[in-house]
């Protein structure tokens, strides 16, 4: 009988430690997730996300349109949104649950009903004594406290979401639907508002810096669609950041330090979003390491500006390198972004990402 007593005492430890790792393991991923204001990569919502991500996956596989697999996605990080919590809530339950087993409260749905009533705060089941009732407030306060994490984190991500897209229709007017470099540097010559790119390549830099800090503190961000279908926050900052590279390397004007300054904070933020979500990059890039964008696209596009009347450099080849030079800095940032949101085509972003390629997602 000592024996049994002995290894019941054993066991009934092991559950209440491993119950205490459960709720501190929960609580410790949800503060990074919710609270944190850094890019903390947590195994609960990386998991939480692939295996949302793998059904829908599945669903978008069979879609047969663009349309419909937008459709399909856009429901994708919502709905993951209201799994996070009561994945959270139900493992905080769990643990608890072998905190009050181990405390001798039997049968296991006892248990249960304790467990359930202490966390949301029902109060149909308690137990008397000093120490069930420290347990049982404790979960009621983690209880309350989860809640109001969960209600601050969403007006903070829909404010960042409501910014973020602001700027991506706004530039529908600039480089067309969907977004391009050469009819955003095309279109504003035309209307003789060239000079005025200064002002866009300034607001896009601070836009990079936003996205950077909101796309990684704020992971799901990443994965929020555009209302519009055809728009998207990828193809947006490739057309950007494309445009300046042409202007810096193709156009004939002098050196603007302002479309420099926004290739720099853009390949940044988009190699800080890409690393966040586990994909790799060379963060040194030399100047003529190989690039996604061929001799030949670039001079179709050298082509049409000239044809459209733009002031290009006389020197092809150097304009070529000069333009490589810039695009290597984001060219596997940019591609790898658009492959895991499943962007909308657009030219030289997401038209050769994995994506378009083999009409997989990978999260």
């Amino acid at each position: 009988m000592q024996f049994t007593d002995a290894i019941l005492m054993i066991i009934r430890s092991l559950v209440f430690v491993a119950g205490l790792v459960v709720i501190l393991g929960t609580l410790i991923s949800a503060v990074k997730t919710f609270v944190l204001p850094r890019g903390v990569n947590v195994w609960l919502t990386r998991w939480i996300f692939r295996l949302v991500g793998g059904l829908f996956r599945l669903r978008a596989r069979k879609a047969k349109s663009y349309e419909e697999r937008d459709r399909i996605m856009a429901l994708f990080a919502p709905l993951t949104l209201i799994v996070m919590p009561l994945v959270v809530l139900t493992l905080i339950l769990a643990g608890y649950m072998g905190l009050y087993w181990a405390l001798d409260v039997r049968p296991l749905y006892e248990a249960f009903k304790l467990s359930g009533s202490s966390l949301l705060t029902l109060g149909y089941a308690s137990v008397d004594g000093w120490l069930f009732k420290i347990v049982e407030f404790s979960e009621a306060m983690l209880g309350l406290i989860l809640v109001a994490l969960l209600i601050a984190y969403l007006p903070s991500m829909y404010a960042a979401f409501t910014r973020r897209e602001s700027a991506v229709a706004l530039l529908e007017a600039w480089a067309g639907s969907p977004p391009s470099a050469q009819e955003l540097i095309s279109r504003t010559h035309r209307i003789g508002e060239l000079e005025s790119l200064n002002e866009l390549w300034s607001l896009w830099a601070v836009w990079f810096a936003d996205v950077e800090e909101s796309h990684t503190s704020l992971a799901p961000l990443a994965f929020f669609r555009s209302p519009q279908p055809m728009r998207s926050w990828v193809t947006a900052a490739g057309a950007v950041l494309d445009g300046a590279a042409l202007y810096l390397s193709t156009v004939e004007r002098p050196f603007n330090s302002r479309a420099a300054i926004c290739i720099r904070t853009g390949y940044l933020a988009l190699r800080q979003v890409a690393g966040f979500f586990g994909f790799e990059y060379d963060p040194n890039p030399t100047p003529d390491a190989p690039i996604s964008i061929s001799r030949s696209e670039y001079d179709v596009v050298y082509d049409e500006l000239a044809a459209r009347g733009l002031p290009l450099k006389a020197d092809r080849d150097q304009a070529w390198r000069d333009f490589a030079g810039w695009r290597v800095n984001y060219d596997e940032a940019l591609l790898q972004m658009a492959a895991i949101t499943m962007a909308p085509y657009a030219p030289w972003s997401s038209d050769r990402s994995v994506i378009h390629s083999s009409g997989g997602l990978s999260i």
